[in-house]
């Protein structure tokens, strides 16, 4: 089946004018009037480099001001995919105060880009490539899907459903995300690039990025090329930006919520992903309160997106 958020967005892309829709605007701010607690991996990620999350936010920040042809770009690419630009901004801020530093300079991403064309690596997990694990019966239904982010969200479900801290065939599986024991081939929870982009969030967006921006299709048995996609501050940023599209359409089409003036939101599901998944929990619960009598749950930002929107004067100020 055609992804919703394909549908939506070549009904609302940049070029068309957007469509009367009933969804509840959610004005940006955050629900928690307290930053919610920080997992203990990021914790102790930004000890072992002793620093504080403050100073991270701040070396990104320096990244971004210092940088009027990044910020270019970000609002180049922001308006090809219909967002606004701050979206990007803020998914760029609260990876690299949550996850790793960032470089000094953009040229660094540009460098280690082309480290990755030579790099011997590959996309597997106990000796078994995902391209291999994939053939595997369990997943016949996917085959059935064009688009890349149906397919590989179908993937990823069937590794829940069916693998996901199981024994299979003899084979025992963690009970881990599918992207997290397949497409990690360096360390436990790597990302990489100005977006620290997951691997597999690249291939589930590589064809909406092929039709929009024109760039070549993501492939994953080319492992070299998806990390250089990755890196390549260039060629990245239509990836964040697809993914942040995808989370805004979700959430309108499925769940009913307008999150495109809350970049917390978008950073929060930026951060967890699965935002067509998450958008049909909240509908579902949102169903069951109003049967109860209860007011509706509204989308709620995390520690990630809390930052962005506790810090959105600042991060508007860059533009």
């Amino acid at each position: 089946m055609k992804s919703t958020f394909l549908t939506a967005f070549f009904l609302t892309s940049a070029f068309a004018m957007p469509l009367a829709s009933a969804a509840t605007m959610v004005a940006a701010g955050n629900v928690h009037a307290e930053q919610p607690p920080v997992p203990g991996a990021s914790s102790k990620r930004t000890q072992a480099g002793k620093t504080t999350f403050d100073a991270k936010y701040r070396k990104v920040y320096a990244l971004l001001q210092n940088d009027p042809a990044l910020l270019g770009k970000i609002k180049s690419v922001a308006h090809t995919y219909g967002i606004d630009p701050i979206h990007i901004v803020g998914a760029i801020v609260g990876e690299h105060t949550y996850n790793v530093d960032a470089y000094d300079r953009l040229q660094t991403y540009y460098v280690k880009a082309v480290s990755y064309l030579t790099s011997q690596f590959n996309f597997s997990y106990d000796g078994e490539k995902v391209t291999e694990f994939i053939q595997r019966p369990e997943f016949a239904n996917c085959d059935a899907m064009s688009d890349s982010y149906d397919l590989w969200s179908c993937r990823e479900a069937v590794w829940n459903q069916s693998f996901r801290g199981k024994v299979v065939g003899g084979k025992s599986f963690p009970d881990d995300r599918f992207s997290a024991t397949f497409f990690q081939p360096f360390y436990a929870g790597q990302t990489f690039g100005i977006g620290q982009l997951n691997p597999l969030t690249a291939l589930q967006m590589s064809d909406l990025v092929h039709k929009v921006s024109g760039l070549p299709k993501l492939d994953a048995g080319d492992p070299n090329g998806v990390y250089k996609t990755i890196m390549d501050p260039d060629l990245t940023l239509p990836y964040v930006a697809a993914a942040l599209k995808t989370s805004i359409d979700a959430y309108r089409d499925i769940a009913g919520f307008d999150i495109s003036a809350n970049p917390g939101l978008t950073a929060t599901l930026y951060n967890i992903g699965n935002p067509e998944a998450r958008a049909h929990a909240l509908k579902s619960e949102n169903e069951r309160r109003r049967a109860a009598g209860e007011p509706d749950k509204a989308p709620e930002e995390n520690y990630y997106g809390w930052l962005v929107n506790d810090r959105l004067g600042e991060l508007k100020a860059l533009f």
